[in-house]
C-alpha cells in the first residue's frame, strides 16, 4: 500500500498558477487544489514508502520557483 501525504504549500505573490502546473507534471502527485487561507495550494501525493515521498518533496517539489515553504502531512488512515 502506497504511502500517501498532504503537502500545504505556500508560495510568493503571484507564482500561484505555475507552481500549480508543476507540481500537477509531477509522477507522483495525485491531485494538486489551489484553496484559501494561510497555504495557497494543497497537492496530495503517493509513494512505495516514506522515503520516497521525502525524495518526491526534497528533490522536485521543494526545487520549483516560486515556493516558499511547504509543510508535509502524513496520511495515517481513512475512514
Amino acid at each position: 500500500m502506497p504511502t500517501k501525504a498532504y503537502i500545504l504549500i505556500e508560495t510568493a505573490v503571484g507564482k500561484s498558477r505555475g507552481v500549480a502546473e508543476a507540481l500537477s507534471s509531477l509522477v507522483g502527485v495525485e491531485n494538486v487544489d489551489s484553496v484559501t487561507g494561510p497555504y495557497d495550494i494543497i497537492a496530495i501525493v503517493a509513494a512505495p514508502d516514506l522515503n520516497a515521498v521525502g525524495d518526491l518533496v526534497t528533490s522536485q517539489i521543494h526545487t520549483i520557483n516560486g515556493i516558499v515553504r511547504t509543510v508535509t502531512c502524513l496520511s495515517v488512515g481513512s475512514a
